[in-house]
């Protein structure tokens, strides 16, 4: 995958989070057509660029820090 690529599924994962509509990681990584790990490798990457963002097995999708409380 190169940055272009990689960049592009940050944006849309990001817009999935948005939308609060993510899934779980194994399948968000099913619809991205990628593995688990790259799913959360891009999640870490996202979290080093400044957004706090994390899983929320209560509504089984990837929210920001405020979403969360």
């Amino acid at each position: 995958m190169n940055k272009f690529q990689r960049d592009t599924l940050k944006l849309r994962l990001l817009k999935l989070v948005a939308l609060k509509s993510t899934g779980a990681p194994a399948e968000l990584a099913l619809r991205f057509e990628i593995s688990e790990r790259s799913i959360k490798r891009m999640v870490k990457e996202i979290r080093e660029e400044g957004t706090e963002i994390r899983y929320s097995p209560t509504r089984r999708s990837y929210v920001t820090d405020e979403e969360y409380e």
